[in-house]
C-alpha cells in the first residue's frame, strides 16, 4: 500500500496459474481447449499470464478480442460469444481468424453468413443452445433458462444447423451452451450436458457432424467457506459422456476469483444507537458486487489491531448512496488508518468498476513471490473529463 496507495486491487500470478492448470490436468489426455472468460478480469497482465500457459479465450466484444491480441493471446483460440455482435466485430473477428463464433439467434446466423459472404470467407460457427436448466444461482447471472436472453431452444437450433450446413460461407464446428455463473452444484451442469448430447445425436442422424462441445463456464468459487465444485470430478463426468469429442470450457471466476483482493483504508469510524460504520476509501463504484448482487466477501484486517474498537461493523464507502457498502455486520477490531482486504475479488471486480461520483478508477497490482508490479495505473481526476468539452452556444456569442 505504501507503494501504490489505497484503494487498489492486488492479483496473485501464481494462483491464476494454479487455477488454470487445475482445469488442464483434470482433462488429462482428452481433447480440449480452455477458453478463459475475459469478462471476469480483462487486465492485460492477467491475459498475458494465461496466454503464456497456452490458454484460449472466450470473448464477448471486439474490445475483448483486441485486448487478448494485445496481451499476446492467439485469436485462433478465441470463441466469440454474446448476443449482439455487430457487422464490424464479425468482420474483424474473421480477419483475425478466430476459432469459432457462438451464435445466439437466427438473425445473428444470417448476419455472420452475410458478412462472411461479402468477404469471400467461411465463418466457423457453433449454435448456443438454451437447455432450459435452472442453475440455482442469482437470477442476474442465470443464463440457461428459456426466460433468459441467451441462446435458442433445441428445435430452433436444429433448423439453424441445417441452414448452416447448406451454406458455402458457414462451417459447422460445434455446439455451445452456458447456464450461468457462480454455480456450486454439479447436477445442473450434467443435466444441461445430457440435453446437449441429445441434440448432438439428432444432428448426427441428419449427417451434421459436431466437432466440439462447448460446455460453457460458471463453476463457482467459495466466498464464505461454502462448498463448491470439484473440478476434476466434474470434468471426468463430462469426458466420460462425450466419448472422444473435443470439449471446450469457458472458466472465468474459477480462474481469477480467489486470485484477487480489494484493499481499502479506514478513513472514519462512526457509531450510533443502531449501527457502527467503518467508512473506507473504497466504494461501490470500485467493487459493485455487494451492492448489485447482495454478494458476500470476507473482510479481513490486514494487520491485527488489538488497540482499536471491537464492534459489529458495516464497511461502507464515500459514494452518495445508501447501497454503497462492501460488507455488513462484520466483527472486527478497527481504528482509523487500518487496511481491510475484501477477499475473493479477482473476478467481476475492476471490470465492473465505474467513475460514479467522478471517482478515478483504482490501480491494479500483480504479485509473484516477492515481486510486485503495477499493471494498471490509478486514474487521475483530470483523465475523467479529458474526452469531454463545453457546449458552444452560438446564440450567446
Amino acid at each position: 500500500m505504501k507503494s501504490y496507495g489505497s484503494p487498489l486491487y492486488i492479483y496473485s500470478k501464481s494462483q491464476i496459474e494454479f487455477n488454470w492448470n487445475l482445469f488442464k490436468k483434470s482433462f488429462g489426455e482428452h481433447p480440449h481447449l480452455i477458453c478463459y472468460a475475459v469478462k471476469a478480469n480483462s487486465n492485460l497482465a492477467v491475459l498475458n499470464t494465461l496466454a503464456k500457459l497456452g490458454s484460449g479465450f472466450d470473448i464477448v466484444s471486439l474490445g475483448e478480442l483486441e485486448r487478448v491480441i494485445s496481451a499476446g493471446g492467439d485469436a485462433r483460440k478465441c470463441v466469440f460469444s454474446g448476443v449482439a455482435k455487430n457487422e464490424n466485430s464479425i468482420k474483424k473477428a474473421l480477419e483475425y481468424d478466430i476459432y469459432c463464433f457462438n451464435v445466439e439467434s437466427e438473425d445473428e446466423l444470417d448476419r455472420i453468413e452475410s458478412v462472411a459472404s461479402s468477404m469471400d470467407m467461411v465463418a466457423p460457427i457453433s449454435i448456443r443452445v438454451n437447455p432450459n436448466v435452472d442453475a440455482n444461482t442469482h437470477p442476474y447471472i442465470s443464463t440457461g433458462l428459456t426466460e433468459n436472453k441467451f441462446g435458442v431452444g433445441a428445435d430452433i437450433a436444429l433448423s439453424m444447423y441445417k441452414q448452416a450446413a447448406l451454406s458455402e460461407n458457414l462451417k459447422v464446428c460445434g455446439l455451445d451452451y452456458h447456464i450461468g455463473s457462480q454455480i456450486t452444484e454439479v447436477s445442473p451442469f450434467i443435466e444441461a450436458l445430457d440435453r446437449a448430447l441429445e441434440l448432438v445425436e439428432k444432428l448426427n442422424s441428419e449427417n451434421i457432424l459436431i466437432e466440439h462441445l462447448d460446455i460453457g463456464g460458471g463453476v463457482g468459487v467459495s466466498y464464505d467457506q461454502e462448498k463448491t465444485i470439484n473440478i476434476k470430478d466434474y470434468l471426468n463426468s463430462v469426458t466420460k459422456r462425450v466419448n472422444k469429442m473435443k470439449v471446450l470450457v469457458e472458466p472465468g471466476r474459477s480462474i481469477v476469483g480467489n486470485a484477487g483482493i480489494f484493499v481499502t483504508k479506514v478513513e472514519y469510524l462512526k457509531q450510533n444507537d443502531l449501527k457502527s460504520f467503518a467508512i473506507v476509501d473504497g466504494a461501490m463504484n470500485d467493487l459493485i458486487r455487494p451492492s448489485l448482487y447482495d454478494s458476500f466477501h470476507q473482510a479481513v484486517l490486514i494487520d491485527d489491531n488489538s488497540m482499536g474498537i471491537n464492534d459489529i461493523w458495516d464497511i461502507v464507502g464515500p459514494v452518495c448512496e445508501s447501497s454503497d457498502f462492501l460488507a455488513k455486520n462484520r466483527n472486527l477490531t478497527l481504528e482509523k488508518g487500518d487496511y481491510i482486504a475484501i477477499m475473493t475479488a479477482g473476478a467481476y471486480g475492476f471490470v465492473l468498476s465505474s467513475n460514479y461520483n467522478s471517482r478515478p478508477r483504482v490501480p491494479e497490482v500483480m504479485v509473484s513471490g516477492k515481486q510486485h508490479s503495477l499493471v494498471r495505473k490509478r486514474e487521475t481526476i483530470e483523465s475523467l473529463f479529458e474526452n469531454e468539452s463545453l457546449f458552444e452556444d452560438e446564440t450567446n456569442q
